[in-house]
């Protein structure tokens, strides 16, 4: 049987990009799925394109797949999408906290309330989106959650402190969450992507390095979930190089990151 048969996965961000892509795949591959964004017009679509029968469909709802209309800020909106998962195919196996935003927050045009709505929906969201699967998952002793962070959150870069702080926080706390649930049977899996083709990056005129397709990316995530992986970056050449500057003198980092910026 395939990793994923009749495994039961819940994805915050489901309706576009990764968190899209994420759902295609695994429904291939025998998932069961609960799909989480704000507009479930559009995750009604991702079921249509995932191919469920529509005489099966009732409200986005089928016999593998749930829609559920949520946002990862609302605590209670969080709990309530995960209650539904459980009830219509009894647990959830993992997690994959995926739902992000990007953010240009240019130092010479800070706005604290944008700089927020990052932190909000990056970094709370995927708090909100654990707290609402991990006390079953602790309970019944075993589990996986899975964050998508970015190779953005080894250092910063230019017009970018929201984002690559709200990377670097959710790194940090599912390895803090790693250590504490390893002895509980729960595995935990930080994915650091490079720039992928997604609407996050699309219309930059920028030239971002290593530019992936988003079906062949998806499929190293998954290949990395399914391995319990604790921590995959890629593209090798573009992660090889982010992780030099973290031992790179700041002077010498500083000179390379302001000429290197991938945002207008």
């Amino acid at each position: 049987m395939s990793f994923w048969t009749d495994r039961v996965v819940l994805i915050t961000g489901a309706s576009s990009g990764i968190g899209r892509g994420l759902a295609l795949e695994l429904a291939r591959r025998g998932a069961k799925l609960g799909l989480v964004a704000r507009r479930k017009e559009v995750l009604d679509e991702v079921i249509s394109e995932i191919g469920v029968n529509q005489n099966e469909t009732r409200g986005g709802q089928s016999a593998n797949v749930l829609a559920v209309s949520g946002n990862v800020q609302d605590a209670d909106s969080m709990r309530s999408a995960a209650d539904q998962l459980r009830s219509q195919f009894g647990k959830i196996d993992v997690l994959i906290a995926n739902a992000g935003i990007g953010g240009n927050n240019d130092a010479g045009n800070f706005e604290a309330a944008s700089f927020a709505n990052v932190i909000n929906t990056n970094v709370i969201g995927a708090a909100n989106s654990v707290a609402a699967v991990i006390p079953e998952m602790v309970a019944r002793g075993s589990g996986q959650l899975v964050v998508i962070s970015s190779l953005a959150a080894y250092r910063g870069l230019p017009k970018s402190a929201a984002y690559c702080a709200s990377k670097a926080a959710v790194s940090a706390m599912f390895e803090s969450l790693r250590l504490d649930l390893k002895p509980r049977g729960i595995d935990v899996t930080i994915i650091h992507p490079g720039f992928i083709k997604t609407p996050l990056t699309a219309g930059r005129q920028a030239k971002l390095p290593w530019l992936q397709e988003l079906e062949p990316a998806v499929k190293k995530m998954i290949t990395a979930i399914e391995k319990r992986k604790k921590s995959y970056a890629f593209p090798w050449q573009l992660a090889t190089i982010v992780r030099s500057g973290m031992v790179m003198p700041n002077s010498m980092y500083d000179w390379i990151a302001t000429r290197n910026s991938f945002r207008e």
